[in-house]
């Protein structure tokens, strides 16, 4: 099976290793502190969410209970079987960020978590937010979800990793974001595992091996790291009816 995105780009996380990548999300934000800052910023509750970059499909069953209508989107073809397979009651469909394949004005909130949007010198994202700006109705809101590079173990893990490094939060990155009109949220949470074999699974697939390694023989029981997100929201405005 091939993409027919021409600008798509493999995940060498979640496209390479979805089975770990599903132990990941599995651990990450188990007390809800992450959700519950995210429907604070942009309430979901009977409305149409967009998960963009929904990978296999991990987060689109949480918003049910919510969202009035859950839909994800996906680049990467050998992701969509197993979104797909979550819920009956979930749209899912191939596209990416710059081709979203909705009418304007059609959608009220877009989460986009670890998925596309990470703007430097070298990769423009504009194209990205205005094609959410054309989707969103007025009123409508797109929360960009990343790693907090700053605060808590995981990220003095990424400030280690040379594999961070064009993906991590810099000056440049708050202030593209300040330009696209943006506002950020920080939010402090932690990732859960079930098991010390778990953790080990999860920093293999996102670090260098030596890395991992170091950081596993520093902390040999460890079930458990201090994680900390950044949440960028882009606001489309709404229409004074007066």
């Amino acid at each position: 099976m091939t993409n027919e995105l021409s600008d798509f780009v493999q995940a060498p996380n979640q496209g390479l290793h979805p089975e770990v990548y599903e132990i990941e999300n599995n651990a990450m934000d188990r007390s809800g502190g992450l959700f519950a800052r995210l429907q604070d910023l942009a309430p979901w509750d009977g409305k149409v969410l967009l998960d963009l970059g929904c990978g296999t499909g991990f987060w689109l069953p949480k918003y049910l209970s919510d969202a009035g209508t859950v839909i994800g989107v996906e680049p990467d073809v050998n992701l969509l079987e197993a979104a797909r397979a979550r819920s009956a009651h979930i749209q899912v469909h191939q596209g990416s960020a710059e081709h979203l394949p909705f009418a304007d004005e059609s959608l009220d909130v877009i989460h986009a978590r670890f998925a596309y949007f990470f703007p430097s010198p070298k990769n423009d994202c504009s194209a990205g937010v205005a094609e959410a700006l054309r989707v969103l109705r007025p009123g409508g809101s797109m929360l960009v979800i990343d790693n907090d590079q700053q605060h808590g173990e995981f990220a003095s893990l990424l400030q280690r990793s040379p594999w961070a490094a064009a993906q991590s939060e810099s000056n440049y990155t708050r202030a593209w974001w300040e330009d696209q009109g943006a506002t950020r949220h920080e939010v402090m949470s932690s990732w859960k595992f079930d098991s010390v074999q778990d953790l080990a699974s999860v920093l293999h697939i996102e670090f260098p091996a030596q890395l991992a390694n170091e950081w596993i023989a520093e902390h040999p029981q460890a079930t458990e790291l201090s994680y900390g997100y950044v949440i960028y929201q882009v606001r489309k405005e709404a229409i004074d009816v007066q």
